[in-house]
């Protein structure tokens, strides 16, 4: 019955990953709150095909998490629309690539804002909930740069290492609620975050731009090939089935070998 059906947030989904999360859901018959911070004529276009496949409801939240408390407000009004939310997927981030000293304190401000401040303010919103209702699953998209360092990436290094530590912590607060919390990390997806840091890691490596994908983004990646988005999706659609139930706490590698290295 549609009172029953699963409803799930994905953050940052009108592109790239956030995007393949939503439709996994969208196909799998949860009802679908996709965000971003553009109005929402410019995504007509998304939204009208995820729901086109949709089994459920597709409805869009604008939020800007340059003011992450907006992650509250954003909760609090999918809860609004759906009556409920099941299953939180924090996918919004965004990068800068320059050297520390390059770095501009207002860019590091608001990777930290985008990329880990709203995920505190989405959880501490949502977990009440799930709490109460006995059931819910918490997915924090990291990075393998929450795993591992490279250089010139210093604030989202930090935030993704935060985010992996935030999702470690409310897993272990949230144990016996039965609320799984888990941090997927991806190495280099194939996604427009990525292709857009490709002319600035050029510069900053003094490369091509053919170099940079070979020898910088696929080097860590002992499979030489970029992560597609439907992978995670995949990964994160599984975590929120009964099966999934005793992985909590855990920051799970989808990286081509990266860090087995």
């Amino acid at each position: 019955m549609e009172s029953e059906r699963r409803t799930v947030l994905v953050t940052g989904s009108t592109s790239g990953i956030g995007l393949a999360v939503a439709r996994r859901f969208a196909v799998a018959g949860y009802d679908v709150a996709v965000h971003s911070f553009e109005p929402e004529s410019g995504v007509a276009a998304i939204l009208d095909d995820l729901a086109a496949t949709a089994r459920g409801r597709v409805r869009y939240f604008r939020a800007d998490f340059a003011d992450p408390a907006s992650g509250h407000d954003l909760v609090r009004d999918v809860v609004g629309k759906f009556g409920r939310l099941d299953v939180l997927v924090n996918n919004a981030g965004i990068q800068k690539v320059a050297p520390i000293e390059q770095l501009a304190p207002e860019d590091w401000e608001r990777i930290r804002a985008v990329s880990l401040d709203s995920a505190y303010f989405t959880i501490r919103a949502a977990l009440p909930g799930m709490a109460e209702r006995g059931w819910g699953r918490i997915i924090n998209i990291a990075s393998a740069h929450g795993l591992r360092a490279s250089p010139f990436k210093s604030a989202y290094v930090a935030t993704k290492h935060g985010v992996v530590g935030l999702t470690k912590t409310v897993a272990l607060e949230a144990a016996e609620k039965g609320v799984t919390v888990n941090a997927i990390c991806p190495g280099y997806v194939w996604t427009p975050l990525v292709a857009a840091q490709i002319a600035d890691q050029a510069r900053a490596h003094a490369m091509s731009e053919e170099e940079v994908v070979r020898k910088v983004m696929l080097a860590p990646q002992p499979t030489r090939e970029f992560v597609q988005p439907e992978e995670i999706a995949e990964l994160a659609h599984y975590l929120c089935g009964d099966l999934a139930r005793s992985i909590t706490g855990a920051a799970i590698s989808i990286d081509g070998g990266w860090t087995a290295k």
